[in-house]
């Protein structure tokens, strides 16, 4: 079995931001697979590499969604400012260097030569309207809450951009190494934007014509069945290893095994922890486990009775078992969640009122919310074994609290849709730490300013906001450590979600594949990676 390390983060100075590269929630996608292997690639380079995924990318625009299957296929297409190595540092990417030159004021200086697939130049003019259209309201970016902090972008000279911010913000060169900050050619976010003054919806055109700078880029989609990327000859930096990849959608578990073991394709995500022994023990075949950023909730709608009231949602919070999740499902992977994030983010403490197990106790708040009796109500998931594994396993916490539940598998372009509307009771999902920081995570799931994206809670507190801004601003480690302490406290106390698991990531490689590895948020990095 390939083991990762796992790094933590935590922020120091204003001079040193930390972030994990990542993104949000675990999908699923319908299709049918196909039969091309690339088998017969030599060792050092060639081929096309097959990745059989549960979930199919819902778009190739990295400013307007917010799923790790569209972040998988993004980061091979485009690239960000910054990124992280295996080790979880921060290295240059497109910029070469950053520096705080004033305190809320970052300076970039960008690498100079580097051209996107449609030969158009990157430039700071670029990385300009790039920001600014995730900034921009009309784009509706999921993602804004990255930036909303900056105040001004002034280009210096065209290889120089200055990010001026509302208050001094360490962790923004962390923000430029999440993907939602990809840079794409200005020629198409002008076709974009052109799009958009003529009707269409922002994203649109992006999506048909996704021009990146990366080692990859575009050949063609058939959604629901495979995406093709190429290798593009013409990359500034080191090519990619093999010809192409695809992105094959396997949404059966068990067929996704049988393609690794037969060699149809050469990297399957995800492996189920219950068939992690059969990969491992499958002649040839690798199983690549590591700890993840990421989080497994089940979320209450809160604008929707009987979740208005606190009492309720702290109930249910208090029934669920946690345990019997991560040994009965998870086989032992994983860990139990006591807030939003764990000790890969700064912002954890072991020191928060986690909620603890108490049936008897959540009878006592259904009654005084005047819910002796229980009552009805549903919940949602898309179609992911493990996530359907854990609905049923919360329908039966609840039932001993006399809540009955009823479990909806819904398809997941229409879940995210859905849950987006507000027309669920309760549902699971799950989101990727991003950023190695709190101020993220926490914005994105529970900000008012997130409602309608990764806010599905439809939690709209201004306290808590107010909290997150102060927290978010303040530079001293120390204090901004205590302040997500008690934000932490303080969702537990509101209970807007029930914090189940952060889980790991696995994933089986074949035969023969050497040079893969996963971040933290679970993406792929493939440009060094052959086949055999």
């Amino acid at each position: 079995m390939i083991k990762s390390k796992f790094f933590r983060a935590g922020v120091c100075s204003i001079a040193m931001a930390l972030a994990l590269v990542g993104c949000a929630s675990e999908p699923t996608s319908n299709g049918e697979t196909t039969d091309e292997t690339g088998q017969g690639a030599e060792a050092e380079g060639g081929g096309d590499l097959v990745v059989a995924v549960l979930s199919d990318a819902t778009s190739l625009d990295p400013h307007t969604s917010s799923d790790v299957p569209s972040g998988n296929v993004q980061s091979n297409i485009y690239q960000t400012l910054v990124k992280y190595n295996t080790d979880m540092e921060l290295e240059p990417l497109l910029a070469e260097e950053w520096t705080p030159v004033e305190e809320d004021v970052w300076e970039f200086k960008l690498r100079e030569g580097v051209y996107f697939h449609d030969g158009s130049e990157f430039n700071a003019e670029v990385v300009k309207a790039n920001v600014e259209r995730i900034l921009d309201e009309t784009t509706a970016s999921p993602r804004a809450i990255l930036f909303e902090i900056v105040e001004e972008i002034n280009v210096v000279d065209d290889h120089t951009i200055q990010f001026k911010t509302e208050q001094p913000f360490a962790p923004l060169p962390a923000h430029m190494a999440h993907y939602a900050s990809s840079m794409i050619s200005k020629e198409v976010i002008d076709g974009d934007n052109e799009a958009v003054e003529n009707g269409e919806q922002p994203g649109t055109y992006v999506n048909e014509n996704p021009i990146g700078t990366g080692f990859f880029k575009f050949d063609n989609w058939q959604p629901g069945d495979h995406l093709v990327l190429d290798n593009f000859e013409d990359y500034w930096g080191e090519n990619a290893k093999v010809d192409t990849v695809t992105f094959r959608v396997v949404p059966e578990d068990l067929t996704r095994i049988a393609e690794l073991e037969t060699g149809s394709a050469h990297i399957i995500d995800p492996v189920q922890p219950s068939d992690l022994s059969r990969v491992e023990n499958m002649a040839g075949t690798e199983a690549y486990v590591r700890n993840a950023a990421s989080i497994t909730y089940l979320g209450f709608n809160m604008e929707k009775e009987p979740f208005d009231n606190k009492l309720v949602r702290q109930a249910i919070a208090m029934t669920l078992d946690k345990e019997a999740m991560l040994n009965g499902i998870l086989d032992g992977t994983g860990e139990a969640a006591i807030g939003p994030i764990n000790d890969t983010n700064f912002g954890f403490s072991e020191e928060v009122d986690a909620i603890e197990r108490d049936v008897e106790g959540a009878k006592e708040l259904l009654a005084e919310a005047g819910y002796e009796n229980g009552f009805n109500t549903t919940i949602w998931t898309n179609d992911n074994r493990e996530r359907i594994d854990i609905a049923e396993l919360t329908q039966a916490s609840l039932a001993e609290i006399g809540i009955n539940v009823d479990i909806q598998v819904v398809e997941w372009g229409a879940y995210l849709d859905a849950t987006t509307a507000g027309e669920h009771d309760m549902f699971i999902l799950g989101l990727s730490l991003g950023t190695g920081d709190a101020d993220y995570p926490m914005h994105m799931l529970f900000h008012s300013d997130s409602v309608g994206s990764g806010n599905r809670v439809f939690m709209q507190d201004e306290a808590f906001d107010q909290m997150l801004y102060e927290a978010r601003i303040e530079q001293d480690e120390d204090t901004r450590l205590q302040m997500y302490v008690e934000a932490t406290n303080y969702l537990n106390e509101e209970s807007p979600m029930a914090f189940l698991y952060h889980p790991s990531h696995i994933m089986g490689v074949g035969e023969g594949v050497e040079g893969f590895w996963s971040d933290a948020s679970g993406v792929y990095q493939l440009q060094d990676v052959t086949i055999q």
